[in-house]
């Protein structure tokens, strides 16, 4: 693919060279850099890529993006923007010819919940019969194969790779834990979701490498709420008024609440033989009575978010209701 191609959906400035130069594939870790590839060079908290540019030329990298200046004899092209992270986002998702198109995408962010939350979304896509795949806390995952990743919400070339998989593979739906570090670092850039979900909100993840305070923090949070269309919220936190103050969405909202769209009540827990799990009924969008197999109240609002999520979606009460009954959830207990 032609460089010029990769960089068109991003604002740069063409240093020296062409772009019309043939680029074979995008790559941050300048120790896999090969003949004919673009180098991106992105900054993190203890490692700067553009301490490695003149490595990556020396093993052949056609061209380079950067966002500082670095001093480059040779005759290769040289690419400088703003911020090579939102970069490497908006070059990866060209060179895997956008497959967001292909997609139903659905983010989820919040400090707990969000592995569960996907599991019981994808059960219901499943018990729907719609094929889905997943990032997050346990890997990515691809109808039966699962690929490690690194982190939560992996880097945006790892995110847009998995994607063109999961449409070659079938999927109709991508879900995917957007961390706030995720966030933080544009890792989900270059994917305006169909739906953002937020689980709940509390201490986490606060430190020199991560965010320098809570207001950080939840702010990291919000900003999947200015990059989605539909925004799912449990009204019942304490940051609910502060998570979509700035939100650009649509916004349904679940929760005990009865100010929300979709209440949950009367929470019982269910125990009989090989099933322990938690009842609850709802009313507002939808009147349900429903079976978690999963015991506890925070149950009831992971199947809240992930069911209010389904009804937007246009999902049968059936498979809803027979998803929750038979989520498993692996790794947590």
């Amino acid at each position: 693919m032609q460089l010029s191609k990769i960089l068109q959906n991003i604002e740069y400035t063409l240093i020296k060279g062409n772009t019309e130069t043939e680029i074979s594939d995008v790559i941050y870790d300048s120790r896999k850099v090969t003949d004919g590839t673009v180098f991106v060079a992105l900054k993190g908290y203890n490692v700067d890529g553009h301490k490695f540019v003149p490595q990556a030329v020396k093993s052949g990298a056609s061209a380079v993006v950067i966002s500082d200046s670095v001093d480059i004899p040779e005759d290769i092209t040289v690419i400088k923007v703003d911020d090579t992270r939102k970069a490497l986002a908006y070059m990866s998702a060209m060179l895997f010819g956008e497959p967001e198109k292909e997609l139903t995408t659905i983010a989820l962010t919040g400090t707990k919940g969000k592995t569960t939350t996907v599991a019981m979304l994808k059960s219901i896509l499943d018990a729907e019969g719609i094929k889905s795949g997943t990032i997050g806390t346990l890997g990515i995952i691809i109808g039966n194969k699962i690929y490690k990743t690194n982190n939560t919400t992996p880097e945006s070339y790892e995110i847009q790779h998995a994607m063109r998989m999961m449409v070659d593979a079938g999927c109709k739906v991508m879900i995917i834990e957007a961390s706030s570090l995720g966030l933080k670092w544009h890792r989900t850039d270059a994917i305006y979701f169909d739906y953002g979900i937020f689980t709940n909100f509390s201490h986490d993840h606060i430190g020199d490498s991560e965010h320098k305070d809570l207001e950080e923090y939840l702010q990291c949070k919000a900003l999947l709420f200015k990059q989605c269309k539909k925004g799912i919220f449990n009204i019942d936190d304490k940051v609910f008024d502060r998570i979509t103050e700035n939100a650009t969405c649509d916004i349904t909202t679940y929760g005990f609440s009865e100010k929300a769209d979709i209440v949950g009540y009367n929470d019982n827990l269910i125990s009989k033989p090989g099933y322990i799990g938690v009842n609850f009924k709802t009313k507002g969008l939808k009147t349900l009575d429903v079976n978690v197999a999963i015991p506890g109240r925070f149950s009831v609002y992971n199947a809240l978010a992930a069911m209010t999520t389904a009804i937007e979606m246009g999902i049968s009460d059936e498979a809803i209701l027979k998803g929750l009954d038979t989520v498993k959830v692996k790794g947590r207990v």
